[in-house]
């Protein structure tokens, strides 16, 4: 494993899950916010370590992160990191371990670097454009299985609002072998490497996204919002590995890339 940027994403990785590491397990003050999701003192307190991190080493750089906004960065560049400190504060704070830091630098919507640790596991996997895709400091590959009635299919959630993407998700899970839930970032983390095939999820911010996209594509697979892109910034994720995404796709309704 080697490049800055790759080595970046995954050391600002470590530094955030392992101050996030450090309440796991323990009372936490918790509040709601605005859009109904909760947020710790844990979230802030990895979140602040994540900016320092970055802002020491890449002062240059913008940073927005989901609990403390968005900081503009000393030059005119437009590259940007995009942090979630905690993904999955819910398992968090039920002490499931299936929660996990995402970091990713982007410049303008081109993602180019993202790592998704899970301390809690003691599991990271990190990529960049063109540098593949690692896992605990080994390759990682997507899975090769191919037919869907032998496929691992995973999602954060089962309440889909829209009608059309709740019938897909049905269909998808009556073709697959294993449904499961509780995914959040550890469920791409399993698609990435090899353990699952498919990862969906309707409603994403981008910095529950920006860092699945290099793992995934890097790792040899598919990753689109609904409508086909490979973006960070459509709202929502579908990550497969490479046999299974046309026809993944096709039973969510969505469109194939």
């Amino acid at each position: 494993m080697n490049g800055s940027l790759l080595e970046a994403v995954a050391d600002v990785a470590h530094v955030a899950g392992e101050v996030a590491l450090r309440s796991y397990g323990k009372s936490v003050t918790v509040r709601t916010k605005d859009d109904g999701s909760l947020v710790s003192d844990a979230d802030v307190a990895a979140e602040r370590a994540a900016r320092a991190w970055i802002a020491e080493r890449f002062p240059d750089d913008a940073i927005l992160g989901e609990e403390l906004g968005e900081t503009i960065g000393k030059g005119k560049g437009m590259r940007r990191w995009i942090i979630d400190p905690i993904d999955g504060t819910t398992s968090f704070l039920r002490r499931v371990p299936l929660w996990g830091t995402l970091i990713a630098v982007a410049e303008g919507e081109t993602i180019l670097a993202g790592a998704i640790h899970c301390p809690a596991v003691g599991e990271i996997v990190c990529a960049a454009v063109s540098q593949g895709c690692w896992w605990n400091g080994a390759r990682a590959r997507v899975s090769d299985v191919g037919n869907m009635a032998q496929a691992a299919v995973l999602t954060s959630t089962v309440r889909i609002g829209d009608a059309s993407r709740a019938e897909g998700w049905r269909a998808l899970g009556r073709s697959a072998r294993v449904v499961r839930t509780w995914g959040d970032c550890f469920g791409y983390l399993l698609v990435a490497t090899g353990r699952a095939e498919v990862m969906v999820d309707p409603v994403l911010k981008p910095w529950d996204v920006a860092a699945l996209v290099p793992t995934i594509t890097e790792a040899g697979g598919v990753f689109t919002d609904w409508s086909g892109r490979t973006t960070a910034f459509g709202g929502s994720a579908i990550a497969t590995n490479a046999a299974l995404a046309t026809e993944s796709r096709a039973l969510l309704g969505a469109r194939s890339p």
